[in-house]
């Protein structure tokens, strides 16, 4: 059976499911899903080199930002 963002096994009904990905290098980039929807990747074009943070209001689930943090350059 399909789980969630590609989970080995279902959350409980009152939970989110998540998933984080780290990258490697500059050959796989990192990506977040959270609730089954792909919140950042290289295919949305809103990751960057550093720290990738989305930011999930805790009770609904709802996107409300993303960013990166460039711990690299400073």
């Amino acid at each position: 059976p399909r789980h969630e963002c590609g989970n080995h096994k279902s959350c409980p009904s009152n939970h989110f499911a998540f998933r984080l990905i780290s990258g490697a290098a500059n050959v796989v980039g990192p990506s977040i899903c959270f609730n089954d929807q792909i919140l950042m990747s290289n295919v949305r074009n809103n990751i960057g080199r550093g720290l990738n943070i989305a930011l999930v209001n805790g009770t609904t689930g709802q996107l409300l930002r993303t960013g990166a943090f460039d711990m690299y350059s400073g």
